[in-house]
């Protein structure tokens, strides 16, 4: 998992075939996920945990919050736990409605 600043994502490979990418924008220290994609051949082995987990824990070494306005990342978090105190609650509640 590499973070491609010029494309404003992450993205995963496997074997060398681009697998994923988790797209992001960020506002002063913190970064709003915005839409992650894991192409169909690379579902459910694991590949989307892996970029969410890798763009989570580069966000926590750079000192970032985060906003999981993508479903994908939201529904991460809630099922990690160890990642929600990354989360900026109150940008979160003012930008998802």
């Amino acid at each position: 998992m590499k973070d491609v600043p010029a494309r404003k994502r992450f993205e995963i490979t496997v074997d060398g075939e681009l697998a994923g990418f988790a797209e992001y924008r960020d506002e002063s220290r913190t970064r709003i996920f915005t839409h992650t994609k894991v192409y169909s051949e690379f579902e459910g082995k694991g590949v989307g945990s892996l970029l969410a987990r890798g763009a989570l824990d580069e966000a926590r070494s750079a000192g970032r919050s985060i906003v999981p306005l993508c479903p994908f990342i939201a529904h991460f978090v809630t099922e990690n736990p160890e990642y929600g105190d990354l989360v900026d609650t109150k940008l979160y509640d003012a930008l998802r409605y």
